[in-house]
């Protein structure tokens, strides 16, 4: 998932929710679904920044040495400026990106 090109916006927007939940008639459903999408997308996004700063860790014990790096803090300051992952998530359901099934829906169908 390319987050970096995401349309999402990066502030709060207010959203109709009867609109986001006309796929799954239910609210709860809904807010569910984008927030464990949400979840998937924070532990990609920390994973990645975790992997871009260990480039610049330093592993003295010494206390008194504290360096700033100028990259670090750069890049430190790009993932501050991404949009949300909940507003990801919420724009990717919109859009109808994510695939979701509600096993109980499914086994109701069956019988």
């Amino acid at each position: 998932m390319d987050y970096k090109k995401s349309n999402a916006p990066s502030s709060t927007v207010t959203r109709d929710m009867m609109d986001l939940c006309s796929d799954t008639g239910n609210v709860y459903e809904t807010v569910s679904i984008i927030g464990k999408r949400a979840n998937q997308i924070s532990v990609e996004i920390k994973s990645d920044l975790s992997k871009k700063l260990q480039e610049f860790a330093s592993y003295n014990d010494n206390l008194e040495e504290v360096f700033e790096n100028r990259e670090q803090i750069e890049i430190s300051r790009y993932y501050e400026k991404l949009p949300k992952p909940t507003l990801i998530a919420a724009q990717e359901y919109l859009e109808g990106k994510i695939y979701y099934r509600n096993p109980s829906k499914e086994k109701e169908k069956l019988q």
